[in-house]
């Protein structure tokens, strides 16, 4: 078996993590496990079988802000500014604050070895993983192939919930990722610098269909890598040198520096932002309120087709 060392910050195999909970170390594990047409499924799934000690992080009701009620010029309306969400579009960002708030109530602590994990091909995970980037947490890292390289490595399975932990005092640090605003994005549709790339489907990017958003397209200049594009057929991670042959040629030779990952919430999206770093290209934006956010405004502009 691998000898355990921290902080695992992009990926952890299996067998690294099985190390790491077999010396007893301090981490914590995520499942992130969700389903965006039936909200339930994910904490079913849970139930269901899980990582022995591992927390179900809903995106609904732990990764996300509430939306609240909408105020003059889409602004959202909030009792105290911590409620405000740091996004917009259909699953915004809760604030830092509240995010900490919420990692304090579960135990996280900042000295914590984090791993995130899902069963949808890191869709879900690597939004927890980019959050705790966000919240400067350096230590988290995603559970290459998910619960399912977990069970072919022999890996113990649970069921039910898991007893809770002691609350916490998580301490917000300096982000370590870039969140990029709606206003960020308009501003730089002109900048020869700056290149969006769309993680949603071929279909969706091309507008053909839209099955959760009012209006269907993509941000003009925007360019199209499906989130799964970043996975070989095992569900794991392509080799770090794929994944820059492939970046190369969807860039083709824009700067990677100038970079902004989005999708249809926020959410798919942060598998190209993992893969990108993988890849050697460095740390690129989030826009985390993505095309929902994008399309809610109707004098934005639209594009279809490639």
């Amino acid at each position: 078996m691998p000898q355990p060392h921290a902080p695992y910050t992009a990926l952890i195999s299996a067998e690294e993590l099985q190390a790491l909970l077999a010396a007893k170390a301090r981490v914590m594990v995520f499942d992130c496990s969700f389903d965006l047409m039936r909200p339930e499924a994910g904490a079913q799934a849970f139930a269901e079988r899980h990582i022995p000690g591992a927390l179900h992080a809903d995106l609904d009701r732990a990764l996300s802000a509430k939306h609240g009620l909408p105020g003059a010029h889409g602004t959202v309306v909030v009792a105290r500014e911590a409620d405000r969400p740091a996004s917009g579009g259909r699953h915004p960002l809760p604030s830092r604050e509240n995010f900490a708030t919420w990692l304090s109530s579960v135990g996280f602590a900042n000295d914590m070895q984090a791993v995130v994990y899902d069963r949808n091909n890191a869709n879900y995970c690597g939004r927890l993983w980019w959050m705790l980037k966000w919240a400067g947490h350096d230590a988290v890292a995603v559970l290459d192939g998910g619960l399912q390289a977990w069970e072919a490595a022999g890996g113990a399975v649970a069921t039910g919930q898991e007893p809770s932990h002691f609350q916490t005092s998580f301490d917000l640090r300096a982000p370590l990722r870039t969140l990029v605003t709606v206003q960020d994005v308009a501003a730089g549709l002109a900048d020869p610098d700056r290149t969006l790339v769309d993680a949603r489907a071929p279909a969706r990017f091309r507008g053909e269909v839209e099955p959760l958003d009012p209006v269907a397209g993509h941000i003009p200049g925007a360019l199209n890598r499906p989130f799964a594009e970043n996975l070989g057929p095992d569900g794991r991670f392509k080799p770090a040198e794929v994944l820059r042959r492939e970046f190369d040629a969807l860039l083709a030779g824009r700067s990677p520096r100038g970079v902004v990952a989005y999708c249809g919430s926020g959410v798919s999206a942060t598998p190209n932002v993992l893969a990108a770093e993988l890849a050697g290209l460095g740390p690129v934006g989030l826009f985390a309120g993505s095309w929902s956010e994008w399309s809610s405004d109707p004098s934005r502009p639209v594009a279809t087709g490639e």
